[in-house]
């Protein structure tokens, strides 16, 4: 067996054997493949899919190519897990919100993927937080608080973590089979009892049609059933960016006042619909507004935002950001892009926003990209407002001048106003 065999197998559309499926994935995590050859079977599973059976066998061996955790010690672990998103800042107000209800957050959360930004690269712009920690400080630090927020370990699921990053590079990320399996070995590798899936449907998301959305649910319930994962997934909405910001520290702000009571309406939505079926599967409920109504309780009584503060401060952050937002850097450009007709906004392609983002610098072209943490956009006015001429629409923050005034002008494209 070789890796040119496995190559031309998916190639002319056959399906790929449990062996062929292992050996590339010990030879690739060994270095013994390269990435040139990698990236040729990726762009042919991307081309022409998988089937179940396929998925599956992917999914545990790269689960298997590293360490699986062992969490029991903990109880019941519920973990979260979206599919990605434009302004998906989720995780890092639900996360906090859980661990002040008891239930034990032990989460390991990806870097920005293509357009979508990742939970790992926005927990970094928190001056002095560590992402990157050993199994044995991450289980200890959910013991001793109740949650730990880190990135993929270098012994979970590694070969995940190289074929997360060359999809990126080579712009094979929206794939049923490589999504699913990405995110279930991550799961089943990092220990979770149970999960909740947060599948992102619209333009910002990788699944553009509920039809498409549905699949990838229905699929990865299915990997979880197999894992003896109790697995939950619910389907939300991507057609526009989520909540008022897009880049890691902007992203970081909003979080940390809408822990203080200050949630736009949408991100409130999907915090409440992921939080309350977290809270049904850890057997705190299963009424689920009535879950709805505790977890609105545990921001307004400040349970939720103390519980970031001792996530941000056990993980070596600085915690007078937090306290203080005005402290976080700021771009050194911040255009506003102002109305030029009255009318309503119809709408605002989340897509097209992820790019500008990344154009800006806030997300990776390629996998060595270094980010730019304080750059990103603003909105002022989204989807069903009414806008005059002369209104702030949102604000462009960058760091070069000339590409900050290009995203102002490739922003104004996307707005749609009647």
């Amino acid at each position: 067996m070789n890796i040119q065999e496995i190559i031309e197998t998916k190639r002319d559309k056959h399906k790929l054997s449990k062996q062929q499926i292992e050996y590339f994935v010990k030879n690739y995590t060994s270095g013994d493949i390269t990435d040139y050859q990698a990236s040729a079977l990726i762009m042919a599973i991307y081309i022409n899919g998988m089937d179940e059976e396929e998925i599956t066998n992917l999914t545990l061996a790269m689960a298997n190519s590293g360490d699986i955790l062992d969490l029991s010690e903990l109880g019941t672990v519920v973990d979260k897990h979206s599919t990605g998103g434009i302004g998906d800042k989720v995780t890092l107000i639900l996360a906090p919100i859980i661990a002040s209800l008891g239930i034990p957050v032990a989460k390991m959360s990806g870097r920005g993927l293509g357009y979508t930004g990742g939970t790992a690269d926005k927990l970094e712009s928190i001056p002095g937080y560590k992402v990157e920690v050993e199994e044995k400080e991450f289980i200890e630090n959910v013991k001793k608080i109740g949650i730990s927020l880190i990135t993929q370990t270098s012994n979970l699921a590694p070969a995940d973590k190289k074929i997360y990053a060359l999809r990126d590079s080579i712009n094979c990320v929206e794939s049923i089979p490589l999504i699913a399996s990405s995110i279930m070995s991550k799961k089943i590798a990092s220990g979770a009892n149970k999960i909740v899936l947060d599948v992102t449907c619209g333009s910002g998301a990788f699944m553009k049609t509920l039809e498409d959305a549905k699949k990838l649910a229905e699929t990865m319930e299915k990997i979880g059933k197999l894992a003896n994962r109790e697995t939950i997934a619910v389907i939300t909405d991507m057609n526009e960016p989520l909540g008022k910001t897009v880049g890691n520290t902007l992203e970081v702000i909003e979080s940390i006042e809408a822990l203080n009571g200050k949630m736009k309406k949408d991100v409130e939505e999907v915090v409440l619909l992921l939080g309350s079926n977290m809270m049904k599967l850890a057997g705190l409920g299963e009424n689920i507004e009535e879950n709805k109504n505790r977890i609105k309780e545990n921001i307004r009584n400040g349970k939720a935002l103390e519980k970031f503060r001792e996530l941000v401060i056990n993980q070596g952050g600085d915690i007078s950001y937090i306290d203080n937002i005005e402290k976080f850097p700021k771009a050194k450009y911040i255009i506003p892009l102002v109305a030029e007709k009255s009318g309503v906004i119809e709408s605002l392609d989340a897509e097209e926003v992820g790019k500008i983002s990344v154009f800006l610098g806030a997300g990776r072209i390629k996998k060595e990209d270094d980010i730019q943490k304080e750059v990103g956009l603003v909105f002022e006015k989204k989807v069903g407002d009414n806008v005059n001429i002369g209104d702030i629409l949102a604000y462009i923050h960058g760091n070069n001048e000339e590409k900050t005034k290009e995203a102002v002008e490739e922003l104004k494209k996307i707005y749609e106003i009647r």
